[in-house]
């Protein structure tokens, strides 16, 4: 038998089958089916597994008590109209397989030799999964749609931490704790319609990536410490990423790749970034307004050759200057560690809206361009001030004399501002 739950667990189990109860009561059961489903408590089961089995056709949920369980091999689930809830992080479930399994593995039965089945409406909530450096993935969803992932810690796997493969229509993952995992934090693969919201990301390889998607809406995480990068984006449209906390990624804070279009990238503060800030590789039509770039190595927006038709308006970029000092040192062994301002650097692209942003405290030129066949780069209505801190020869903008790029209407302050560190 499984542990006996605690009168809080208890407590809350009760909670959570009364709110199962008021929403599965508007549910249609299909048609020779039991009328409504059933509340499964796995501490009556002798495995978790178990438990999870025993859960018809018609749905149900499963209720984890607090304790720790070990799984020596995933815990599949088949079931649609299926919650599993626990305790919240009193509930642990520890993957100890070594061969690559992913703790949790949701997917239809026969799915390996038909892709086009599919589960619906699959909610996992209120409990942590931890792995190992050689598990696979925390969470394998595979061919679910409507899936709903909440409030889970998801920590130390040996692949994602959440990965999601096919689940094609509706999936949401929001306030949870992903972190240390080897490769990425949420992997989304031809994912649509989607919303990830609220999350804490930290130290995974990657914090989120969305390939091959459509409709990603990623508002409100913070992500911090990645030892590669925060957000990859490829062959996706439509999609929004606002209000992000991005720090301290070894790598980009966030990349459009292959194919992307019609993307909304605003209001993220985007921070302490030693490759640069945002990588737009393959990105068209889109919007890069109101972000805040700060202390960001190398390039806060590049904008590369397979790239065009970009807006980039009222964002702000800035080194650790505080009004005549600077927080960070000027010098230090460890360059995550050393005062860096970064601006725009320009490939060989084309129709490119650079307006009404503030550059401060640049190592070098505001806007760049690397190559000479630049075409329609229209530079109206910025601020440049203390730039070329790291250069001979200050320019605040480096591009070249043509009539395809135009520079208009913008204020140019002082160049190499004096400034010492805060000592502190």
């Amino acid at each position: 038998m499984l542990l006996v739950t605690s009168h809080c667990t208890k407590y809350l189990a009760v909670v959570a089958l009364l709110a199962f109860v008021a929403q599965s009561s508007f549910a249609e059961p299909k048609e020779g089916l039991a009328d409504s489903a059933v509340v499964i408590q796995a501490k009556d089961y002798d495995s978790i597994q178990a438990a999870v089995d025993a859960i018809p056709e018609q749905g149900g949920m499963v209720v984890l008590p607090a304790g720790t369980f070990e799984l020596q091999e995933p815990l599949v689930i088949r079931t649609e109209r299926t919650r599993i809830t626990g305790a919240g992080p009193a509930t642990h479930l520890v993957n100890k397989n070594e061969e690559g399994q992913p703790a949790i593995q949701i997917r239809p039965d026969g799915y390996a030799e038909n892709k086009k089945l599919r589960l619906w409406q699959v909610q996992l909530d209120h409990f942590q999964i931890s792995g190992n450096p050689k598990s696979g993935d925390g969470i394998h969803a595979a061919g679910i749609e409507e899936i709903f992932i909440q409030g889970l810690s998801i920590h130390h796997h040996g692949r994602h931490g959440i990965f999601l493969d096919f689940c094609y229509e509706d999936p949401r993952i929001s306030d949870c704790l992903i972190t240390y995992n080897k490769q990425a934090g949420v992997n989304l693969l031809g994912c649509h319609d989607i919303v990830v919201n609220a999350n804490h990301f930290e130290e995974n390889l990657d914090g989120v990536r969305c390939l091959d998607g459509f409709n990603l809406t990623m508002n409100g995480n913070n992500l911090d410490d990645h030892l590669g990068n925060g957000v990859i984006i490829e062959n996706t449209y439509g999609s929004v990423v606002s209000g992000n906390m991005i720090e301290e990624c070894e790598g980009w804070g966030i990349i459009l790749d292959r194919d992307c279009y019609g993307i909304t990238l605003s209001s993220n503060v985007i921070a302490h970034e030693l490759k640069g800030g945002i990588d737009l590789r393959d990105a068209w039509g889109c919007a890069i307004s109101a972000n805040t770039f700060t202390i960001v190595h190398q390039a806060a927006v590049h904008v590369g050759e397979n790239s065009g038709r970009l807006n980039i308006s009222a964002n702000t970029f800035s080194n650790s200057d505080m009004g005549g000092e600077i927080r960070r040192k000027l010098e230090h062994k460890v360059p995550m560690q050393r005062d860096a301002g970064a601006g725009i650097v320009l490939e060989k692209t084309e129709d490119i809206l650079i307006t009404g942003n503030l550059f401060s405290g640049m190592d070098g030129a505001a806007v760049k361009c690397e190559s000479e066949d630049c075409e329609r780069i229209h530079i109206v209505g910025n601020l440049v001030t203390d730039y070329g801190r790291k250069a001979e020869q200050p320019v605040a903008f480096e591009v070249p004399e043509n009539e395809s790029i135009q520079l208009q209407n913008n204020m140019i302050g002082p160049a190499k501002m004096p400034r010492q560190e805060a000592g502190r």
